[in-house]
């Protein structure tokens, strides 16, 4: 099986899916999370990032963050960038579940 090629070249990581009663399958949904940071942090999480490691502090924040707006994490909080506005914050992509039973 081959894998599809991301616009750089590389393979497009795979993504969860999930099979509901009708027997499709579909993608996880994402719920895009900021979390508040300054300039010193963001650089620091997009280094570790770089080489390949996790700043487990702001994962957890986002993780916290889907558990505060009602979803369940479907999967590991994935850092995608920072903004660049005042004040910086970190962005995660969270998979989280379509129903939540609370």
């Amino acid at each position: 099986m081959t894998l599809p090629l991301a616009p750089r070249g590389g393979p497009v990581p795979a993504r969860r899916h999930h099979l509901p009663a009708e027997g499709k399958i579909q993608p996880m949904p994402l719920m895009r999370i900021q979390i508040d940071s300054d300039r010193y942090t963001a650089h620091r999480v997009t280094q570790l990032h770089q080489a390949g490691k996790v700043h487990h502090e702001s994962r957890d924040a986002a993780r916290e963050e889907v558990w505060r707006r009602g979803r369940t994490p479907a999967a590991e909080p994935i850092f995608v960038g920072t903004t660049n506005g005042t004040p910086v914050r970190l962005l995660y992509d969270v998979e989280v579940y379509l129903e939540s039973i609370q």
